[in-house]
């Protein structure tokens, strides 16, 4: 189940996407019917890349390469981009698909224009992250991150934020019903891996097969720091209503900001100005509720 097209893939036609998609569903009803779905499903869910095509030093951004260890034992890499002006900190969970490398340019663009510090991770299988990924090693993942920033002199404890994209998104709720964020950022998430399964294939009941869960609906109730949802509205891979749907679903202070034109891929450059307007003063806004 494909739930983010990397940044530097090919764009397929409507047809041959719509085509694939069909196949997915299918073979992965068919594996779970047959009993070997359990250990094949994450095969359609992420999509890990250890390949790095570059690094922040390539867009003359300074950056920490750090390694960490989860309380499972699995060694992580992250990305850390200080700001020598700034003790927020932004921690960043990316998509499905490829890893820190691909995001080298939205992370440039996050950093010149929040003025913050930020923390990209890759989940374990991803980049030099080693491990075999999943949705409770994922889950590990973030709460070693957050951890590692506690021991950090350099930046406030009580000024991270955390903004995850996509199936980053499913990630960032989990770690926030489990830690004291002082904000949340979900960029098109999803509700829930078996309403994607619905929604890619209506006609075929697969989702109930599926071990794989990240049921953010049922646990975005539980989340008490402030909370900004993004969406563009014409995302072509996870359905505009699915974003609207958690938004609803959660506590206030709640806001929800659609990114007109925007897809899956391209929220920040569609966006533009008034995308990270909308960012900046999410963060501003619970910097002056901490004071």
């Amino acid at each position: 189940m494909i739930l983010e097209i990397p940044v530097v893939s090919i764009l397929r036609s409507k047809d041959l996407k719509r085509f694939h998609q069909v196949l997915v569903a299918l073979f992965l009803f068919f594996l779970n019917v047959l009993g070997s779905g359990c250990s094949m499903e994450k095969g359609f869910i992420f999509f890990p890349d250890k390949n790095i095509v570059q690094t922040p030093a390539d867009v003359a951004l300074v950056f920490e390469d750090i390694y960490f260890q989860t309380k499972d034992g699995v060694r992580i890499n992250g990305w850390f981009v200080p700001d020598t002006e700034s003790r927020i900190t932004l921690l960043w969970f990316h998509g499905n698909a490829g890893n820190l490398s691909h995001r080298v340019d939205p992370l440039r663009l996050f950093h010149h224009e929040l003025k913050i510090n930020i923390f990209m991770v890759d989940f374990r299988e991803y980049g030099r992250s080693e491990g075999l990924v999943s949705e409770e090693g994922t889950r590990q993942d973030a709460l070693s991150s957050y951890d590692y920033l506690l021991t950090r002199s350099d930046i406030d404890p009580a000024k991270i934020i955390v903004f995850g994209q996509s199936l980053g998104a499913a990630v960032a709720v989990e770690l926030a019903t489990n830690r004291d964020l002082q904000g949340i950022i979900l960029e098109a998430p999803f509700t829930s891996i078996r309403e994607m399964a619905r929604a890619i294939s209506p006609w075929l009941p697969f989702g109930r097969f599926l071990s794989t869960k990240y049921d953010s609906l049922s646990k975005i109730k539980q989340i008490r720091a402030p909370l900004l949802v993004m969406h563009g509205d014409r995302d072509e891979v996870i359905p505009f209503s699915q974003g609207r749907k958690l938004y609803e679903a959660g506590n206030e202070p709640k806001t929800f900001y659609p990114i007109p034109g925007a897809g899956h891929n391209n929220t920040y450059l569609v966006g533009g100005r008034p995308y990270f307007k909308k960012m900046k003063e999410f963060i501003a806004r619970q910097q002056n509720d901490r004071k």
